[in-house]
């Protein structure tokens, strides 16, 4: 395993854990089909969120990993999305939201940076 793949690994722990203590439960982790992958798939209630996890470290110029989600990314989401729902019709009616994450990696105190996604495509 990578240095990179670990502590994205990490920034992946923790916030699924965050999101668990919120009442989420995850139902996958790097669930992958031939168009990309989705992060974190969790529930709540009625509730589907996506999470898109970007683990940085203080060093990364790309704005705390925001830059690393531009159009391309989205769509790619959005196209492993579908497959999800595709796969899981069992959560055909619930409301799904799509959260991006931005999580700092070698900062003790320093929050999660929680961005709602409105347009992927």
């Amino acid at each position: 395993m990578t240095h990179t793949y670990q502590l994205g690994q990490q920034a992946e722990r923790h916030a699924a854990a965050l999101l668990h203590q919120r009442g989420w439960m995850v139902l996958n982790r790097n669930w992958r089909c031939r168009w990309g992958e989705l992060d974190l798939v969790l529930l709540k209630g009625s509730r589907l969120l996506v999470v898109e996890v970007k683990g940085r470290s203080a060093r990364d110029r790309d704005r705390g990993g925001l830059d690393a989600f531009g159009a391309y990314k989205r769509r790619k989401l959005a196209r492993a999305i579908s497959c999800w729902r595709a796969d899981h019709p069992e959560h055909a009616h619930q409301m799904l939201q799509v959260v991006l994450a931005l999580v700092p990696l070698n900062r003790r105190m320093a929050p999660v940076r929680w961005l709602a996604v409105d347009h992927l495509g």
